[in-house]
């Protein structure tokens, strides 16, 4: 019988797990190291509002405090109602479009940024660039299929910062209600990227905002903080969502990162698929962590399939000019993983001490200085 451990619902099989005497998994462990170092409630709140008296005196001659990151969603739309009115910052939202956003992440963002009066900076990209990018990492037959968003919000988050001259970034996540992302699951940087297209891409990368290690070196030099404010509140999702709907008009999109399209193909489709891959395994274990769901709830949804409407696949095999045929190719591939392309990690591995001065001054989160120097 494969352990399990006795709080969550990671189990034996899940990467690089450990059981103490307990009975109790690594990760859980981490979360509790975690909540000590990010406390809520009196503690949390001293902390937000120390941070933002800080960001308000350091930015106090530009025209924004600090840059956040919108897609739509709840963690985004709730860090924009605490940035502007509960800590009084005048933040910037950025947003980047692949193009694949719903219909309701669009409206959502409008207006929720509408009634907090909060201005946005969209980066658009080449619709036929990423497409090309999206078939290329389809093709590698790899997990991170959607690495290319992460990586290009987090270039475009910079980019922001450095046009209106803005140091302080904020990011929406929040450990106790998405977790930490098992090690060894997915791995993404920007030369994985640029390898991954040398080897399948068909036309050149030009629109693509990918975070060049040289890029990146230079802004974390420059002392750009990447800090997530959520880390400090006591943030109860179910709550969260009546506030917003009730407050903003926001909708709720049907599920976590639902609100792109092609997030929820690969998040619903291709990884449970293909690859075996369950990404409410990581979501429902924080929600147990942190008292918002029961083991017992956690593990009669996880015997569902992932939601996933149909005509998502349609759309993808339209867009990305893939026959049936070519799709049942692409996903009868063997799988392979981030070992067999050229990626950054030796790098940051060597540079480990490096990228813990980084974490240690908030240019780096501390999940990446976990994962990806080891």
């Amino acid at each position: 019988m494969t352990q399990a451990c006795r709080r969550c619902i990671y189990d034996a099989n899940t990467p690089g797990i450990s059981f103490d005497a307990e009975g109790i998994c690594n990760y859980c462990r981490s979360h509790e190291q975690m909540e000590m170092e990010y406390p809520t409630g009196e503690a949390g709140r001293k902390k937000l509002e120390e941070l933002a008296a800080k960001i308000k005196q350091d930015q106090k001659k530009r025209e924004f405090d600090c840059v956040i990151g919108v897609s739509g969603g709840c963690d985004s739309s709730f860090l924009c109602h605490i940035a502007k009115e509960e800590l009084g910052l005048r933040p910037l939202a950025v947003h980047f479009d692949n193009t694949w956003n719903s219909k309701i992440a669009v409206e959502n963002i409008h207006r929720v940024l509408r009634k907090l009066d909060i201005e946005l900076w969209t980066y658009v990209m080449d619709n036929d660039e990423w497409n090309d990018l999206a078939r290329s990492f389809l093709k590698a037959s790899v997990p991170e299929i959607d690495a290319l968003t992460d990586v290009a919000l987090t270039t475009t988050l910079y980019m922001a910062a450095e046009k209106y001259k803005i140091k302080y970034i904020f990011n929406g996540h929040s450990f106790r209600t998405e977790g930490m992302t098992p090690l060894g699951w997915f791995y993404f940087d920007g030369k994985y990227i640029q390898s991954i297209h040398d080897a399948y891409g068909s036309m050149p990368m030009e629109r693509f905002p990918n975070l060049w290690l040289s890029t990146w070196m230079k802004w974390l030099l420059q002392d750009y903080k990447r800090l997530r404010p959520l880390y400090y509140v006591d943030y109860r999702k179910d709550e969260t969502k009546k506030m917003l709907a009730e407050k903003y008009d926001w909708q709720w999109y049907g599920g976590h990162h639902m609100e792109n399209r092609y997030t929820v193909f690969c998040d619903n489709y291709i990884l449970p698929r293909k690859f075996g891959i369950d990404i409410r395994y990581v979501e429902f274990s924080a929600l147990i962590r942190s008292g918002q769901m029961t083991r017992e709830d956690a593990l009669e949804k996880i015997k569902e399939p992932p939601e996933f409407d149909e005509e998502i696949l349609t759309e993808v095999k339209k867009r990305l000019d893939l026959t049936d045929e070519e799709f049942d190719q692409v996903i009868g591939q063997p799988k392979r993983n981030y070992r067999d392309f050229k990626t950054y990690h030796e790098t940051f591995r060597r540079l480990r001490p490096f990228f813990y001065l980084m974490y240690k001054t908030n240019r780096v989160p501390k999940s990446f200085y976990l994962k990806y120097t080891k």
